[in-house]
């Protein structure tokens, strides 16, 4: 899953206003912002498998830190709780751990079983949408779609800036989704854990968008 998780970021503005784009993108791609790094550390692994599944070559051999399913509540309820620290909102705090925890379950709906529930337990669970690339791109634009479009009702854009930046954001996500649905496989998981950080950017986008626009409500 990829611009499924993007969509919840972008339609939980409508839910959480004060909240910013950034955060929620943050938020949304918390785990797989963290998966990258510990990739690097050497403590998960995964390799590169050409046709494991229809749309991704990767085999996740082990990543219950980042990605198992009490992990994820675990870092939901961290991140929820240094936002509701430092900004004393309750909507947005929620928002932000319901999105990192989100994760898990739109991962769950594609990945084969292969994500794990509890680390250090061998129960892996995924429903393998994966295996069909029109299903998954069918949900994944739907999931963007929905989310750019409660976005787009909840903010208005203050200049060109907020209008155009807001569009680049979309098209360069489904950029990025067709050369990973389309392109090759990677060429060793070093190089698919430093792109990985690139996500960062993605990040930054929106941080800078939500300064060009304004909350509608």
């Amino acid at each position: 899953m990829f611009l499924g998780h993007f969509g919840l970021a972008f339609g939980a503005k409508h839910y959480a206003p004060a909240a910013g784009l950034g955060t929620l993108f943050l938020a949304a791609q918390f785990v797989d912002l963290l998966w990258p790094v510990l990739l690097l550390l050497g403590v998960e692994r995964v390799a590169i498998v050409p046709g494991i599944t229809v749309v991704t070559p990767l085999d996740f051999q082990h990543y219950p830190f980042s990605h198992s399913l009490v992990a994820s509540f675990g870092w939901a309820a961290l991140l929820g709780a240094i936002h509701y620290a430092m900004f004393r909102s309750t909507r947005a705090a929620s928002a932000i751990a319901l999105l990192v925890a989100s994760h898990w379950f739109l991962d769950l709906v594609v990945h084969r079983p292969d994500l794990p529930l509890i680390p250090g337990n061998e129960a892996r669970v995924g429903l393998g949408l994966w295996n069909s690339l029109p299903a998954t791109l069918t949900l994944e634009l739907a999931l963007l779609g929905a989310g750019a479009w409660l976005y787009a009702r909840t903010t208005r854009a203050r200049d060109g800036v907020g209008r155009w930046a807001f569009v680049g954001l979309l098209a360069f996500l489904l950029v990025i989704e067709a050369a990973n649905m389309l392109g090759p496989p990677p060429p060793s998981v070093d190089a698919i854990a430093w792109v990985g950080q690139a996500q960062w950017l993605l990040v930054l986008w929106a941080f800078w968008i939500d300064r060009h626009r304004e909350a509608t409500r």
